[in-house]
C-alpha cells in the first residue's frame, strides 16, 4: 500500500523517512523540460541521490569491451548532475539544520499537481533544544524556460535564535556510487572543469564546462530578502561554490523571508561571455514579475493543461491520484524541451544514464500527442534534428535510410550490447508510427512537410534495405530484436513487421500527397512502389497447431520455461540467467506481440487478439515496467476487464509505491504514460488506426466512472463511460469517431450517449506464470475532493 495519503490533486509526506529518501526524490522532483531539480532537501543532506539535470546535458566515456567488432559504438553518454542551486544551509544558535541530529517535530512535504510547486513544512529542535519551523515552496518555471525558484521562510518558536541562512551554489557535488543494476547510470565524478565565476551583492554565477563532450554551462543566483529586524548579507564565491550568507536574530513568531531566483544556460557552440549574460538576463527576467508573479504564472499554465488533458476516475481514489500524478510528471518531462528529447527517466533521476529509447515514441508520444500536442511535435523535432547522425550510423552498418539509435542522449548509437541495441530496430518504426500519429491526430501539414517526410522516407529505405523477398515473393526482416528483450536476434519479429509496414505505407502514402518535396528527398515512382510491395508482403509467422501468431519465427516451437521451479527471488530473470537460456526459451520479458496488436490492431481479428493475449499472457513474466499497461490495455479489449484492472495497478502504481525497488534511480515515464494508456485505451478503447478514432468502452466492475478529454484537430473531445454507456461531447466544432463500430459525428453543443454492449470473452482468463500474476486490488473508498 501506498505510504502516501490519497488525495485528487496532491502526493503529500506526512513523515520523514530517511530509508525511501531516494524515491520521494524522485517522486518529488519538478521539471520543465528543460530544467530538472530532484526532491533532495533544501539543506542538502541527508540524501538518497543528488539531482540537478539540464535536457542533454552530458558527458561522453569510452564504452569497453572484452571483445570488439565493427559497428560497436566506441562512446557511451551519460547524463550529469550539475551546478546545484537547491541548497540552502540554516544554522540556528550556531547548531547546524539536520533532521538526523535534534529532535524532528513534525515533516511534511506536498508536491501540489495544480499549483506545480513543492512545498515543505518543518518542526525542529536543536540539540541545544531551540525550537524553529522552516517553510520552503520550490518550483521550475513552466512560463520561463531557463528559471527556478525558492521561497524560504524561517521562524523561532518559543524564544529568540540567532539565524544564519547560506544559500549555495555547488558544482561538482559527491553522489553515491550506483548499484551493480546495469540500468544505473555510470559514475563520472567530477565532471565539469571551472571557467569562471562571480560574486556581487547577493548575486553569484558560476561558469563550467565539460572536457570530453565540449558543452559550456552557466549557473547564477540571486535574492531578495523580508524580515522584521536587519539582516546582514554577504557573498562570496569560488571555482566550484558559491554562497550568499544571511545573518539576524528573531524574536518568536518573526519570520526571516528569502526569495531565491535561479537560472541555467548552456550551449555546445556559445563563448563563456554568452552564457554568462543568458543567465544574468534570465535572472532578471524572473525578477521583473517577482516571487508572486512566477506563481501565478505556473498556476495559468497548469489550469490550460488540466483542462485538456485531466483524466477522472470515480470509485477508486488510488488510481485518481496516480493517474494525475502521471500525468503531472508527462507534462513536467517535455513542457520547455522545445527539440530536445523526453528521456526514460524524463529528468527525475540517473537511471539508465538519462538516456533515450523508444518508450518515447511508443507510450510517451501517444500521451502527449492528445494531451499536449505541442510538446509532442517537439519530440519529433528532435528525432528529425538528429537524422544526419541517423544516416551516419545506417552507412556503418552496411544499410540504406536512417538508422536510429536505440539509447542516446545527443543522437549517437549508445548502446554497448549490439542483440538488445543496433538489432532493435523497431525503434525506427516507432518514430514513424509517432510522426504518422501526431499528423492525423492534428492536422499539422506543415509539420509533416519539414520534418515528417523526411523521417518517413529514411524511415523506409531502412525497411527496404534491411528486409528481403524469399524466393516466393514475400517479404522477411531477420536477425532483429523485438520488444521482448529476452528474444534477441530472432527472424520474422511480428511487432517489428507490422510496424514496419505501417511505416512503409505511410511513407509512401506522404511522399504522394508531397510530390514536390518528395522529389527533392529522391524519392520516386520506383522508390515507392517498392515500399507497398514490401508492406504487402510482409510475413506474419503464425502457429496454425496452436491457432495464435508466433511472436518471432518458431517461438512457438521453443523449450517453455520452468516456471514452476523458479523462485520468486530470481526475478528479474536478467539479473538471475544467463541471456543464452532467456533467448531460447518461451519466456517473455514485456509485451511484444501483444504489443503489436495495441497499435497494430487493424491487422488482426478479434479471434485472433483473444487468443494470442491469452497464450502470451502466460508466458510474460513483466520484468520490464513497460508491460503491464499493454497487459491492461489488450485484457480490457478481449473482455477480461477485471484482469485489466489489476494490470491498470501495476502500471500505475511502479514508481509510487516502488514496485520494482528502483524509483530512487528516477522515475519510470513510460510506465507513468502506460496510466494514461490502460485507462484511456483499455476501458475507454481509445484506437486510432488509420486516422479513424475509434472507442470500445467498457469499465471493470470495480470502477464506478470514467471521464477523460482528448485534443483532436484543436478541439477539445470529451468522453464519459459508464457502466452500460458512454457519452461524447466536443467543446467546439465536430468530430467524427467510431463506438464499438458505430459511425457516430459530435458536434458542439450536442453531445452523443450510445450503449455499451456487455463483453463475451471468447477465451477463459490466462493464467499468468507462478507468482507473477497482477496483485489484485479491491475497490477503493472515494476521497471527496
Amino acid at each position: 500500500m501506498s505510504v502516501f495519503p490519497v488525495e485528487p490533486w496532491a502526493v503529500r509526506e506526512t513523515s520523514l523517512d530517511i530509508d525511501t529518501l531516494g524515491q520521494t526524490e524522485s517522486l518529488f522532483s519538478l521539471s520543465n523540460g528543460h530544467i530538472g531539480l530532484r526532491g533532495n532537501l533544501d539543506e542538502g543532506e541527508p540524501f538518497g541521490l543528488p539531482g540537478t539535470y539540464l535536457n542533454s546535458f552530458f558527458e561522453e566515456r569510452p564504452l569497453p569491451y572484452a571483445e570488439a567488432g565493427y559497428g560497436f559504438p566506441e562512446e557511451g553518454q551519460t547524463i550529469l548532475n550539475v551546478t546545484n542551486g537547491k541548497v540552502f544551509r540554516l544554522l540556528v544558535d550556531d547548531e547546524p539544520f539536520d533532521v538526523r541530529y535534534g529532535r524532528l517535530h513534525a515533516h511534511e512535504r506536498v508536491l501540489d499537481l495544480r499549483a506545480g510547486t513543492l512545498l515543505r513544512d518543518v518542526e525542529w529542535s536543536s540539540p541545544a533544544g531551540q525550537r524553529i519551523k522552516v517553510r520552503t515552496v520550490r518550483l521550475v518555471s513552466l512560463e520561463q524556460r531557463s528559471v527556478a525558484a525558492f521561497l524560504y521562510e524561517v521562524e523561532p518558536v518559543d524564544q529568540p535564535a540567532r539565524v544564519i541562512v547560506q544559500s549555495e551554489l555547488v558544482a561538482n557535488e559527491d553522489v553515491p556510487t550506483p548499484s551493480k543494476d546495469p540500468r544505473v547510470a555510470a559514475a563520472l565524478g567530477h565532471a565539469l572543469t571551472a571557467e569562471g565565476h562571480y560574486a556581487h551583492d547577493l548575486n553569484a554565477q558560476l561558469l563550467h564546462r565539460t572536457n570530453a563532450s565540449a558543452l559550456r554551462l552557466g549557473a547564477e543566483m540571486d535574492h531578495e530578502v523580508e524580515a522584521p529586524v536587519p539582516v546582514r548579507s554577504h557573498t562570496e564565491s569560488t571555482e566550484d561554490w558559491a554562497r550568499t550568507t544571511f545573518a539576524c536574530e528573531l524574536q518568536p513568531g518573526q519570520r526571516l523571508r528569502i526569495v531565491k531566483y535561479l537560472a541555467y544556460g548552456w550551449s555546445s557552440q556559445r563563448s563563456r561571455q554568452a552564457i554568462r549574460d543568458q543567465v544574468h538576463g534570465a535572472v532578471a527576467g524572473a525578477k521583473l514579475g517577482g516571487w508572486d508573479g512566477l506563481v501565478k504564472a505556473q498556476r495559468t499554465y497548469l489550469d490550460q493543461f488540466w483542462a485538456q488533458a485531466d483524466v477522472e476516475v470515480e470509485g477508486d481514489a488510488e488510481i485518481q491520484q496516480a493517474v494525475r500524478f502521471a500525468l503531472f510528471h508527462l507534462m513536467q518531462a517535455g513542457a520547455r524541451a522545445e527539440a530536445r528529447p523526453i528521456a526514460a527517466k524524463g529528468l527525475t533521476g540517473r537511471g539508465y544514464d538519462g538516456h533515450v529509447f523508444w518508450d518515447t515514441e511508443s507510450f510517451v508520444l501517444p500521451v502527449l500527442t492528445y494531451t499536449h500536442p505541442q510538446v509532442a511535435r517537439d519530440g519529433l523535432r528532435w528525432r528529425h534534428d538528429t537524422l544526419d547522425l541517423a544516416r551516419d550510423r545506417a552507412r556503418q552498418l552496411g544499410l540504406k535510410g536512417a538508422t536510429f539509435p536505440w539509447r542516446t542522449i545527443r543522437g549517437q548509437e549508445c548502446s554497448a550490447y549490439w542483440p538488445a541495441g543496433t538489432a532493435g530496430f523497431h525503434v525506427n518504426a516507432d518514430i514513424a508510427a509517432a510522426v504518422v500519429r501526431y499528423v492525423q491526430a492534428t492536422g499539422d501539414v506543415q509539420f509533416e512537410i519539414d520534418h515528417g517526410l523526411e523521417l518517413l522516407v529514411e524511415t523506409a529505405r531502412l525497411w527496404r534495405s534491411l528486409g528481403h523477398h524469399d524466393r516466393h515473393g514475400v517479404f522477411h526482416i531477420d536477425g532483429v530484436t523485438g520488444p521482448d528483450e529476452y528474444s534477441a536476434i530472432a527472424d520474422d519479429n511480428v511487432y517489428t513487421n507490422l510496424m514496419a509496414q505501417l511505416n512503409l505505407r505511410s511513407a509512401a502514402d506522404v511522399a504522394e500527397r508531397h510530390p514536390d518535396r518528395a522529389r527533392e528527398l529522391g524519392v520516386d515512382d520506383e522508390e515507392i512502389s517498392s515500399w507497398r510491395d514490401a508492406a504487402a508482403r510482409v510475413h506474419l509467422p503464425y502457429d496454425h497447431e496452436l491457432g495464435v501468431h508466433q511472436q518471432s519465427a518458431n517461438f512457438t516451437l521453443h523449450q517453455e520455461w520452468d516456471f514452476a521451479n523458479t523462485p520468486k527471488e530470481n526475478y528479474p530473470l536478467l539479473l538471475h540467467y544467463p541471456y543464452f537460456d532467456l533467448y531460447r526459451r518461451q519466456v517473455v520479458k514485456q509485451a511484444d506481440l501483444v504489443l503489436a496488436m495495441h497499435w497494430r490492431g487493424d491487422a488482426f481479428t478479434p479471434e485472433e487478439k483473444a487468443r494470442n493475449f491469452h497464450y502470451y499472457d502466460e508466458r510474460t513474466v513483466r520484468d520490464s515496467s513497460l508491460s503491464a499497461c499493454t497487459q491492461a490495455v489488450m485484457a480490457a479489449e478481449v473482455g477480461h476487464t477485471e484482469l485489466a484492472y489489476d494490470y491498470l495497478g501495476e502500471a500505475a502504481f511502479v514508481d509510487l509505491y516502488d514496485l520494482q525497488h528502483n524509483a530512487g534511480d528516477g522515475l519510470h515515464m513510460a510506465s507513468l504514460a502506460g496510466t494514461w494508456l490502460a485507462i484511456v485505451a483499455g476501458f475507454g478503447g481509445m484506437r486510432d488506426y488509420g486516422g479513424e478514432l475509434s472507442f470500445l468502452p467498457r469499465l471493470p466492475a470495480r470502477m464506478n466512472r470514467l471521464r477523460f478529454a482528448l485534443t483532436i484537430h484543436g478541439d477539445v473531445l470529451r468522453v464519459t463511460v459508464e457502466h452500460g454507456h458512454a457519452t461524447y461531447a466536443v467543446d467546439q466544432g465536430e468530430v467524427r469517431l467510431r463506438h464499438h463500430g458505430e459511425e457516430v459525428t459530435v458536434r458542439a453543443g450536442a453531445p452523443v450517449t450510445r450503449p455499451i454492449p456487455e463483453p463475451h470473452p471468447s477465451t477463459p482468463a490466462p493464467l499468468q506464470p507462478r507468482g507473477r500474476a497482477p496483485h489484485r486490488r479491491e475497490r477503493e473508498v472515494q476521497v471527496p475532493g
